[in-house]
């Protein structure tokens, strides 16, 4: 710095100047105003803040020492008989409170140690722990001591374990707890001992241990088979260990993770002084997890899982808490788990127990296989790890034994395990350890079933699979797993938006020949062995199963956008924007669709129109046995009335002995579902069976219910594979047929009522217009005409096109020409242009020239009627020039001559 005598002399003269003062006044007024401005806002941001934390603890519930409770019950579920037929959770969860004598200290300590070291001395938030409550605000973790034993007792018990989704919420819920538990700890009338002994205990009571229990008496009974207060200091330190995250720490999914924490708890005691260095090391040394795993097997074994319908019942549930009532998913389970709810539901038990019993049982099937799942982990001689499936065992079998054509089914359970010990023999060399092993095997084939009432929505029964049931929420084939639907998609896709929508009837014809769209080109089921059929109508689509019929109508008439438009609102949920194509006629879909999704498909055009979203409970109840969702049947019209009757009424042929209208002598087209038909009610349904055989359906329904059968293999092996049997294609109508005539016992047969939107009209078959008298009646396969149904205002008014009178040579039976002497008429039908292949009408079209009667050499000149017809005629030749006259002429037209 410059320090001289001009340097100074200059600053010394501008701390004097005029504008320096005004400048150094302008910066103090900024700062003086800035800094009321700041106070200002400190205090009006404090009186705000104040008053918000004022108004929410205002706000807060009140509590007291002596009723608060568990809040965490068991949900019960009841069949539509009130029959109890499931228990949430574990029965007898906070029924069994322990009593804080009944407490072994080490649990009580282990519990105080990780969770809350301070818990005799504090009272009720621990100021020492305060930076760490602060951080709960935002992420609620308590594991790190944030929240005391106190605060958790109120979350879980006044604020339902404290789910919410956002952070407003969760500081108001967090400031109202930690306010609660100074409350509850300084007005209890107790002593603060007394006081605290209460709140550890229904703590204790309360809290979530995994595997579905709740409380400490519940888990020392799940986990170790024994009453709580014969605990030991290991087995109280892995109920300790669990709390922070009940799923990760279960010691029976998640032991080595428990033991990573059971080691912390531990160290936390003996650092609190409440164990020693040698009860710790007991305890670490202790194989606690072992015996874990061996009473879970047992209480596997004793433990019946819950029923095909009690999973969906709680997918749905669940769903339900979250649509009408804004719950998230977690919010949702939690309550549904733990909320003590009473919900009833649809499930007849008697009926359902008819469903069982004709499932599972193997006189209804053709073939019993076995398809296994199989894992294998081997630590190898070199030190790599590596893991086996059965896709392993299977590429085995085709490369080693040689046996291309396995599909991976055996039958029976020693063949399949006879190969893992061949596979295994194989694979294990020396130096080999396997380290684990696992093998389920399933019957194949497999069925779900569907039951609905049509005019409630309410699911009356349900199967998920054939064979014993091992677990909970487990693979439901009539719920969660889509399958092609096969030719029962011709009737949502195609055939019912034509006669709703698109003007059509069921007497609409379409060609049955040949039938390609892009490079996909369409057979019928039957394939080539009895060709093509010509003119058929929407009907004989339905009663036959038509797939040419199927495909042009959703083509020609419908378009593939409308189908799926019309799948959707008709309750199919996996249709994609990939399906807008001709294959969706016939059920070849992206992801195939449910059992459930495709019964109340069915079951809304049983019910005239009208779809009921399927119902698996009438109502919830909560703890205190208010209403807390009255299930109401969700309904909407998604086709008329008429187009339902239409429909069931074509419905009904599939399950009679019908045959399609064709010449003589060919091997004859049957309706396709007389193998499903009632004995003593009115029945309408369809079949599918999709291609390779690998998926069999029935869908059908009576005047009472509708139900839905799906069979194939797990898979997708065939069900019949040339000579090899699977299960064969026909098994699932057979039981469908027996669960139906049994749950209509007794019940009278209203038939299907006619609406008053229905009137008949006598049409041709061939042409589906109004019958030309004399010609359609005179086809030469039989009489074509017929009375059918259509809604009103619908029924054709133009007559039969496809029908003609033909004048044909007598002798030939073609067309003649000028010189044939003798004719007569024959009915023909006038086939579309354009169209290749050989059908069953190609036969009867318009014949050719007669072929015979060429040139005036073959004309023959009668008997001389003068002489009594005794001479003989005799040829009369004609030139090269000669032209017949008109009135020699043959013609032909939609009469006769």
């Amino acid at each position: 710095m410059n320090y001289g005598k001009y340097e100074t002399e200059r600053r010394l003269k501008s701390l004097h100047s005029k504008s320096a003062k005004y400048t150094s006044k302008l910066f103090l007024n900024i700062f003086k105003a800035l800094f009321v401005l700041f106070l200002f806002c400190v205090v009006v941001g404090a009186s705000i803040g104040f008053g918000m934390v004022k108004g929410i603890i205002d706000n807060a519930p009140t509590v007291d020492i002596l009723n608060i409770q568990p809040d965490r019950f068991a949900t019960t579920i009841y069949d539509a008989k009130g029959n109890l037929t499931d228990t949430l959770v574990t029965s007898g969860s906070n029924r069994e409170a322990a009593t804080f004598d009944e407490l072994p200290p080490d649990l009580v300590n282990a519990f105080v140690a990780i969770e809350d070291s301070r818990f005799w001395s504090h009272n009720g938030i621990d100021i020492r722990s305060i930076a760490r409550a602060a951080k709960g605000l935002i992420s609620d973790d308590y594991a790190g001591g944030g929240s005391t034993i106190t605060q958790q007792l109120i979350k879980n018990n006044v604020f339902a374990g404290g789910m919410e989704s956002g952070w407003g919420p969760r500081i108001e819920r967090k400031l109202q707890e930690q306010y609660l538990a100074v409350q509850l700890e300084k007005n209890s009338g107790m002593s603060k001992e007394d006081t605290k002994k209460q709140i550890i205990t229904s703590y204790l009571n309360t809290i979530n241990l995994g595997s579905n229990t709740l409380g400490v008496k519940v888990a020392a009974r799940r986990y170790f088979n024994k009453e709580v207060s014969d605990l030991t200091l290991s087995e109280c330190a892995v109920l300790a260990s669990i709390t922070k995250n009940p799923s990760r720490l279960n010691p029976i999914t998640g032991a080595e993770a428990n033991a990573e924490r059971r080691a912390i708890v531990l160290q936390y005691m003996y650092e609190q002084k409440k164990i020693s260095k040698a009860q710790q090391e007991e305890a670490l040394a202790d194989d606690v997890y072992s015996r874990i795993q061996n009473v879970d097997a047992v209480k596997k074994e004793s433990v019946n899982p819950y029923s095909y319908f009690t999973d969906e019942l709680i997918e749905q549930v669940i769903q339900d808490l979250m649509e009408k009532l804004d719950y998230t998913e977690s919010q949702a389970s939690n309550l549904l788990y733990s909320g003590g709810l009473q919900i009833y539901t649809t499930q007849d038990p008697d009926i359902q127990a008819i469903v069982d019993e004709e499932i599972n049982n193997p006189d209804n099937y053709d073939a019993a296989k076995y398809s296994m799942e199989y894992r294998l982990s081997v630590t190898h001689a070199n030190g790599d790890t590596q893991h086996y499936s059965n896709k392993n065992v299977e590429a085995w079998r085709k490369s080693v034994l040689g046996d291309k054509n396995f599909n991976g089914l055996y039958t029976s359970t020693d063949a399949l395990q006879q190969d893992i010990d061949q596979y295994k023999a194989w694979l294990l060399k020396e130096g080999d350890e396997v380290i684990g092993e696992r093998l389920n095997t399933t019957l194949q084939p497999q069925a779900s079933f569907v039951l609905i009432d049509q005019h409630t929505g309410e699911v009356i029964a349900i199967s998920g699979g054939r064979g014993e049931k091992k677990d909970s929420l487990t693979l439901n084939r009539a719920t969660n797993v889509p399958r092609q639907p096969g030719s029962t998609f011709k009737v949502i896709s195609a055939f019912a938006p034509a006669l709703d929508a698109c003007g059509a009837t069921l007497g609409t014809v379409y060609y049955d020949a040949p039938y390609t769209v892009g490079t996909k080109s369409f057979r019928n089921w039957w394939g080539e062995s009895r060709g093509y059929t010509g003119y058929s109508s929407i009907r004989d689509g339905i009663v036959y199963s038509m797939n040419i019929v199927a495909v042009r109508c959703l083509m020609e008439t419908v378009t593939p956008q409308l189908g799926v438009e019309y799948a959707e609102n008709m309750g199919i949920s996996t249709m994609t924007k990939t399906d807008l194509g001709a294959a969706t006629a016939l059920g070849g879909l992206t992801l195939g669709t449910t059992n459930l999704d495709l019964t109340a498909a069915y079951a809304s055009i049983a019910n005239g129109g009208t779809y009921i979203r399927p119902r698996f409970y009438t109502k919830i109840l909560d703890h205190n046995g208010k209403v807390l969702i009255d299930n109401q049947p969700e309904t909407r019209q998604v086709l008329k009335d008429s187009t339902a009757f239409l429909l069931t009424d074509a419905m009904t042929d599939v399950m009679k002995g019908n045959r399609k209208f064709m010449r003589p002598g060919v091997s004859p087209i049957s309706a396709t579902g007389t193998a499903a038909a009632l004995n003593n009610m009115s029945t309408a349904g369809k079949s599918g069976t999709t291609t390779n055989n690998v998926d069999v359906w029935f869908e059908g329904f009576t005047p009472y219910y509708t139900a839905g059968i799906w069979g194939g293999c797990d898979s997708n092996q065939k069900l019949k594979d040339g000579g090899v049997n699977n299960g064969g294609t026909s098994f699932h109508k057979a039981i469908w047929r027996k669960i139906m005539n049994r749950i209509h016992e007794g019940l009278s047969d209203p038939g299907f009522v006619i609406p008053d939107s229905i009137e008949t009209a006598q049409i041709c078959r061939k042409s589906g217009k109004r019958a030309v008298s004399g010609v359609c009646d005179h086809d030469p396969r039989g009489n074509a005409v017929y009375t059918e149904y259509f809604a009103k205002g619908t029924a054709p008014t133009e007559v039969c096109d496809k029908h003609v009178a033909v004048t044909v040579c007598a002798e030939s039976g073609m067309r003649p020409t000028p010189f044939c002497p003798e004719k007569t008429t024959r009915i023909c039908m006038v086939l579309p242009s354009g169209e290749d292949g050989t059908t069953d009408d190609s036969y009867f079209a318009i014949p050719g020239e007669c072929p015979i009667h060429t040139d005036a050499s073959t004309i023959i000149v009668p008997p001389n009627e003068s002489n009594g017809g005794e001479s003989p005629g005799y040829e009369i030749p004609l030139g090269p020039g000669y032209q017949p006259s008109k009135e020699t002429s043959s013609e032909y037209g939609p009469g006769i001559q």
